[in-house]
């Protein structure tokens, strides 16, 4: 017997595609660094439309975890796929790096600052943390494959940026938006500062409810009021409330004029006044079974009068509120100026004292009664006994509840009035215009302006001031009596930036007064410095108008969905008060990581993936896979399960980029490319496929639906491809003439499905995409100047031999398959190429199949077809899923073909050949081979 291996066409190629990507990825990501890879892009890209992606700053202090790794993944997709459109996409990262957690690490390094260690030398150092921290993240970016300026990268404590920031606020005060107030803001004992909206997280937490009884004053006017002849000296007006410790504080107690109040006796001699609708859950709640309303009246007649506070010698005042309501408690509020911010609007409307007796530690002052020197949620226990010996408690009972948190030190917060400075929402309509920009922007998805705009109509003004050492300052001087600004304090602030810009935040804590002002005994230095979320969100102004690379306002803000109370507020609040603009075109959201039961990630829960893991295990394009394959508008679950599902779904991407290329080689795309409608009719279907497959992923790139991305480059790779046309071409691609046109039509088809699979997988498969198309033959531009490909080409529906037609022989060959996998379940068959198939179809499916002729075996991959009428239909025809077609597969009977291994009656009809049949011996022996019209 001939040995006819070497006159097949079996793939060889030195291009052995290792799925080792752990150890492969970093190889490839050092020679992108040593041959500037980012930089050529920006080279070749220059002139073009840009498309600015503006990188939100993660915070400088900590390891990466997997949601920082979603969201470098997510911008880097975005970036190389706008690339690919053709646009100068930029991206530069940044690092927020001011702040309490900083301070943090670096006290327990160096001790407190102005303790152990004095504020500047402290500054150095916590700037000298910074800077290794974001060294070590930038590491781990890099390693996802995160493109980008990272030798000039943003930090916020860049000498330019800090004068760029102070020169912002300049902008805002002269856009007349900058207040100063003293009122009630987020107070975290913890951090010893205020706190912004977009640095409270809210937690559950149980707390101390109570019912607490205010002794009326001058009993015989709330007689008068209720329509009584008389009440005793033991009636009390009952609030409730979830703060104890904020009594200390009281100055009053809020109604409602329109709301409905009764006065309640029971036990005899008692007696209360509280809401009518709320009688029976107050009742029900203190245990008390009988009681009797006396009387009631509507709360405008009780304003004006008074009460006594439950343990103070203080007589408080009855006051109309227009927040009180009846939905809970008892609808008296229990109202401290100092502690709550309607309280305080209450407050401030009646002159009320704004008595904060809370000091920045959470603690009561030395000089508070009773409670002096006490951590107010501890004094809540303290509070309970006094009013308990006062007889001023009527219920006590614990309450799980909302409540707001600190973000960094995940402890509860007080509300607490200090003399704070503001961006107001209301000075010059911010709020209104905030309000109408948002309706301006695209939002993805699209409930995202819906969670924004509810967040705007509620916001209180933005405190923008911190007692903190390691910040950014406010340097503003005010009149020591007036308070009132320094008349000149534009010129002040850019004094101050230039002083920065050469000298950091320092310049300003280090100068004397005079060098920045003459009327030193006049005026006072502004100690505070800015809410890190101010120095995050004038990067608009602080690098987008100051990097030449990048432009205003940028077309995309990329990041968590917790950033819209966060950068995206901030950002677009800054952007507006300093030159009323929007400073971003679309704002994209994605949701939070979570583990496969929908939890949190949690280091103390032991579920956290670590993408430095990942990427040493796995590799860097597995993890890209699953954020580009997880639709980020939701969570996004991850495990090590669902990432070793992701790992095979790569083998089978990265399979059949093996396969085309391994069946490439020795093509030269100058010499041995054929036009496209020289093609065999399914490598005209390959290409015109992928063509229609081209622009969905472009429009899915477009729209930045990376997981319907992640979708069609698998059904393309898997079913188009692996389940048909690669299945297919095989018998030809290894048994037709080396250098005959159906091989070459085969090859050139392949060529171009590859050029155009290696782009739509580039983004996502950032290391992968580079390794094979460096492994594509001939002549071609360096891959990261690439753009979408446009060597396919169309179909038209004119053509008998379309898309859909060849959608029809699919579909067929799936009912054949199901028959040749019912006969080798039997035993009757064991490869395909074993079986004789009679195909019977109606009239219209029988004239479609009838245009492949004899070919239609090579589409089913069986050695032969009979093409029937369905009226011919034998009883040993099976019906299929398909109407009008029935199918009856029979083992062949004929000799196998050692070549080929087709069974064939015209085995042995050559002598000179007689184990091969007749079209091997023709792809042996003729110049061209057999030459192929369809399949």
């Amino acid at each position: 017997m001939a040995d006819y291996k070497s006159t097949l066409n079996l793939p060889k190629t030195s291009f052995a595609m290792k799925a080792n990507l752990a150890q492969r990825e970093p190889l490839r990501l050092k020679q992108w660094e040593d041959e500037g890879v980012y930089q050529k892009i920006r080279q070749h890209f220059s002139g073009r439309e840009k498309f600015i992606l503006h990188d939100g700053p993660p915070y400088a202090n900590g390891d990466i975890h997997v949601g920082h790794a979603v969201n470098k993944i997510l911008k880097d997709m975005v970036v190389r796929s706008k690339t690919l459109s053709g646009f100068d996409a930029p991206y530069v990262p940044g690092w927020d790096c001011h702040g309490l957690p900083i301070e943090h690490q670096v006290e327990k390094k160096v001790g407190k600052a102005g303790v152990k260690i004095d504020a500047n030398a402290f500054r150095k150092e916590c700037r000298h943390y910074a800077k290794k921290q974001v060294e070590r993240q930038a590491v781990d970016f890099k390693r996802l494959g995160v493109l980008g300026d990272w030798d000039k990268p943003y930090l916020t404590m860049n000498f330019d940026y800090e004068a760029n920031i102070v020169r912002t606020l300049g902008s805002i005060i002269k856009n007349g938006h900058l207040t100063k107030g003293f009122k009630p803001v987020h107070w975290c004992p913890e951090c010893g500062s205020a706190l912004a909206e977009a640095e409270v997280e809210y937690k559950d937490k149980v707390s101390p409810a109570i019912d607490v009884k205010f002794p009326i004053v001058e009993p015989e006017k709330w007689a008068e009021a209720f329509g009584l002849d008389h009440l005793s000296d033991n009636t009390a007006a009952v609030i409730w409330t979830t703060t104890p410790w904020t009594l200390p504080a009281n100055q009053a107690i809020a109604v409602h004029n329109e709301i409905s109040y009764a006065v309640v006796n029971f036990h005899k001699d008692q007696y209360i006044i509280v809401a009518t609708e709320l009688v029976e859950a107050l009742m029900k709640r203190a245990n008390i079974d009988e009681y009797h309303i006396l009387a009631s009246v509507s709360g405008d007649e009780l304003t004006q009068l008074q009460v006594h506070h439950p343990f103070y010698n203080r007589i408080v005042p009855v006051l109309h509120g227009d927040h009180v309501t009846v939905d809970s408690g008892t609808g008296l509020v229990h109202t401290a100026p100092a502690h709550g911010v309607e309280d305080f609007a209450l407050g401030k409307l009646h002159a009320l004292p704004i008595d904060n007796p809370v000091n920045n530690q959470g603690c009561y002052h030395d000089n508070t009664e009773l409670f002096a020197g006490e951590f107010v949620f501890k004094a809540n226990d303290h509070v309970v006994e006094v009013l308990k010996e006062k007889n001023a408690l009527l219920n006590l009972h614990k309450l799980e509840h909302s409540y707001p948190h600190c973000w960094r030190h995940k402890t509860p917060l007080i509300f607490r009035a200090t003399p704070q400075w503001f961006i107001s929402m209301e000075n010059n309509h911010l709020r209104t215009r905030a309000e109408e920009t948002i309706k301006e922007v695209k939002w993805v998805p699209s409930w995202g302006q819906n969670r924004i705009e509810a967040m705007m109509q509620g916001r209180p003004d933005w405190c923008i001031s911190r007692q903190r050492t390691w910040g950014v300052p406010i340097p503003l001087f005010i009149h020591k009596e007036t308070e009132e600004l320094h008349p000149k304090t534009e010129a002040i602030i850019e004094k101050v930036a230039l002083a920065i810009e050469k000298g950091g935040v320092e310049a300003w804590f280090d100068a004397d007064d005079s060098q920045f002002i003459s009327e030193t005994p006049e005026y006072q230095r502004v100690t505070d410095t800015l809410d890190v979320w101010f120095d995050s969100g004038t990067s608009n102004a602080c690098v987008l108008e100051h990097n030449k690379d990048l432009r205003f306002p940028a077309d995309l803000y990329l990041e968590g969905s917790d950033q819209h109370r966060g950068w995206f507020q901030t950002s677009l609040l800054t952007s507006l008060a300093r030159c009323d603009q929007a400073p971003f075109k679309q704002v994209l959201t994605h949701g939070f990581t979570v583990d496969a039961h929908g939890k949190k990630m949690s280091k103390s829960l032991g579920n956290v993936v670590s993408p430095q893991d990942v990427v040493n295990t796995l590799g860097a394009d597995i993890l890209r896979l699953w954020v580009a394959a997880t639709d980020y508008r939701t969570e996004m679950t991850v495990s090590d399960e669902i990432l070793k599902r992701n790992a095979d779904t790569y083998r089978r991407l990265r399979n059949t980029a093996r396969f085309l290329l391994a069946n490439l080689d020795g093509f030269d795309p100058e010499t041995d490319s054929l036009a496209f409608d020289q093609l065999v009719a399914l490598d005209q279907w390959a290409i015109a496929n992928a063509y229609e497959v081209q622009q969905k992923v472009i429009a899915a790139y477009d729209e930045y639906n990376f997981h319907v991305v992640a979708q069609q480059i698998h059904h393309f790779c898997s079913i188009d491809m692996g389940s048909f046309y690669l299945d297919v071409i095989k018998d030809r691609q290894y048994t037709a003439k080396a250098n005959g046109l159906a091989r070459k039509s085969a090859q050139t088809a392949m060529y171009h499905i590859i050029h155009a699979l290696v782009r739509w997988m580039s983004p996502i498969l950032c290391f992968t995409a580079d390794e094979i198309y460096a492994a594509i033959p001939g002549n071609k531009p360096q891959f990261v100047t690439c753009e979408w490909y446009q060597g396919l080409s169309q179909l038209r529906d004119s053509n008998p031999l379309n898309l859909a037609y060849w959608q029809m022989i699919q579909d067929v060959r799936t009912e054949c398959n199901k028959l040749l996998e019912l006969r080798r379940a039997e035993g009757v068959l064991g490869a395909s190429l074993e079986a004789n198939v009679s195909v019977f179809a109606d009239e219209k499916l029988y004239a479609q199949l009838a245009k492949l002729k004899d070919e239609l075996r090579f589409a089913l991959i069986v050695s032969n077809v009979n093409l029937c009428p369905l009226s011919q239909k034998t009883t040993a025809a099976i019906d299929t899923e398909i109407k009008g077609l029935s199918i009856v597969v029979e083992k062949s009977e004929a000799a196998k073909c050692e070549r080929c291994w087709h069974r064939r009656e015209d085995i042995g009809s050559n002598s000179e050949y007689p184990d091969i049949c007749e079209r091997c011996v023709e792809n042996i022996t003729t110049e061209q081979g057999e030459h192929r019209e369809f399949a």
